[in-house]
């Protein structure tokens, strides 16, 4: 059977029949890609050769050419019509970000051949000047309805509002939206207004309307849960293709949802939402077909793995590993000197104190404390190596942190705090890799008693002083996005967190910017904040 025709179980038929003129747009879509060119493991960080050798690696770059050019190939040979689609988040999350800054982005989706792109907030994070290398270089329409760049001296007349596309003789119209903390969680300067994504969205569709145009794509990076407030109150909508909260939808194991998810609309009219996880693992497949009065009356669709099944380009293959040789020099960069060895020992930070867990986690709160964050928390597994006094590459912060893993910042009460280390000494025996190094924080580890009940004397810094922590109040966090998500059992991360933000910047970046700032007398201490009995 031909991939695209995979659909997910329920077919979703919102008309008793079909019209002779009914139009019916298949939409392939991404989002969240982070930057992962080459492809990925099971962790979503850069895939070595062993396990690619072994078939368990996904996406990159080159196998999501591969199979957009397969079905969009296939599909226009069938007489169908075709839009493929990104939903923001190109930027930020390997190596290739931090070599190319965009140029590759622009290269490489330029050679695929997509027809739209959002704006999402990462595109944000080497300031206005970073968005316009895209925009510059990119051949298809970069869009944010709801951001007033008129101030804005790189980026006036640069990124699209709504738009239209014509498809198969066809007006497809294009609105969209950015997540309005932006401004708090990257850096779109004072001269970037946001402006309300609801008033922008509806606004926008009323311009489309007025045109003519009755099919109406909303294309948002905003996250699944505000794609389904957009869903309820911003009438004439007909689908929203989202990104910016990397949620899996569909009928495999992990999903948040439904492939698409139904939202009632303001004038009742079922809104489904696509959303393809992140890190190009996914490619959307959204089928939508209207009737000729602009009524959508069918939805269909489900997610496509992209995993070894799926033969990479060959083309864009030999380019991602011509591009990849500089980054093998970018690990040789120097990023600090330091007067004494971090000691970061699998034994110690996984049952103890130990020298890079303060280093990463004092680095993480030196990062987000004009945030109020006020208490990090790092596992001690995911410290995979130490560092040499004298000079510091980026290859040895890459060895300490290789796993991608991005900052998170959330808020969470002091009982789910003691919780949660709790939750880290649970397998001190085993030597876990959840074992909580920590800072703004002080604990005692009773390794005599039964799991659950081991932590004890729990203490939180207040300006200068050290106080109980108040099980009721609530503090500012930060750890990573893997504990975040509930890994190495911290599921009262994912569970009790609120104003949760899982995609800060990447550790190994937050960790050499600290290492760099503290100067070449630097020396690692170990100051009591966690007593082993």
């Amino acid at each position: 059977m031909k991939s695209w025709l995979l659909v997910s179980a329920a077919v979703l038929a919102l008309g008793v029949g079909q019209a002779k003129a009914d139009f019916t747009l298949h939409v392939l879509h991404i989002n969240d890609f982070h930057s992962r060119v080459e492809a990925i493991n099971k962790y979503d960080s850069t895939c070595d050769a062993e396990t690619d050798a072994k078939g368990e690696c996904f996406g990159g770059v080159a196998r999501l050419s591969s199979k957009i050019n397969e079905l969009r190939d296939q599909l226009r040979a069938e007489g169908q019509n075709v839009v493929v689609l990104d939903a923001g988040d190109q930027y930020q999350g390997s190596l290739f970000y931090t070599t190319y800054k965009g140029k590759d982005t622009v290269e490489f989706m330029n050679a695929i051949g997509f027809d739209a792109m959002a704006v999402g907030n990462h595109e944000f994070d080497d300031g206005p000047a970073g968005l316009k290398v895209l925009t510059d270089g990119a051949k298809f329409p970069v869009v944010s309805g709801n951001l007033d760049l008129s101030q804005s001296p790189e980026l006036k007349d640069a990124v699209g509002g709504a738009l239209t596309l014509d498809v198969g003789g066809q007006k497809v119209g294009i609105v969209s939206a950015l997540t309005m903390d932006t401004p708090d969680i990257s850096s779109p300067g004072d001269k970037v207004i946001f402006q309300n994504d609801l008033d922008s969205l509806k606004a926008d569709v009323q311009e489309l309307t007025d045109q003519g145009v009755t099919k109406i794509v909303a294309l948002t990076h905003e996250g699944y849960l505000r794609d389904q407030t957009i869903a309820a109150e911003v009438a004439g909508i007909d689908a929203i293709i989202g990104g910016h909260s990397h949620t899996l939808l569909g009928d495999m194991e992990g999903a948040a949802g439904p492939y698409p998810t139904m939202i009632k609309g303001p004038d009742g009219a079922e809104v489904p939402i696509a959303t393809a996880y992140a890190y190009g693992k996914y490619l959307g497949h959204l089928v939508l077909t209207w009737d000729d009065a602009g009524k959508l009356t069918k939805v269909e669709g489900a997610p496509i793995l992209l995993d070894a099944s799926v033969t990479p380009d060959a083309r864009i293959a030999a380019r991602v590993t011509e591009m990849a040789a500089p980054i093998e020099e970018l690990k040789q960069k120097r990023v600090a000197e330091i007067k004494a060895p971090i000691g970061g020992e699998r034994e110690n930070c996984r049952q103890r104190e130990c020298e890079m867990g303060n280093v990463v986690t004092d680095a993480m709160l030196a990062r987000v404390k004009s945030q109020g964050i006020t208490i990090a928390i790092e596992n001690g597994g995911g410290l995979r190596a130490s560092i040499q006094e004298g000079l510091v590459t980026m290859g040895d912060v890459l060895n300490v942190l290789p796993f991608q893993n991005t900052l998170s910042t959330f808020d969470l009460k002091g009982a789910d705090i003691v919780a949660a280390l709790e939750n880290g000494a649970s397998q001190y025996e085993q030597g876990a890799g959840r074992f909580a190094q920590v800072a703004g924080l002080k604990y005692t580890v009773d390794t005599k008693a039964a799991a659950g009940q081991r932590i004890s004397e729990v203490m939180v810094r207040e300006g200068e002083n050290w106080v109980a922590i108040d099980p009721a109040k609530v503090y500012g966090v930060a750890s990573n996005n893997y504990m975040r998500a509930g890994g190495d059992g911290y599921k009262v991360f994912e569970t009790n967190a609120t104003d949760a933000y899982d995609f800060g910047p990447d550790l190994a970046d937050v960790l050499a910017e600290y290492l760099a700032a503290q100067g070449p007398d630097f020396v690692p201490v170990l100051d009591g904040r966690i007593t082993v009995k």
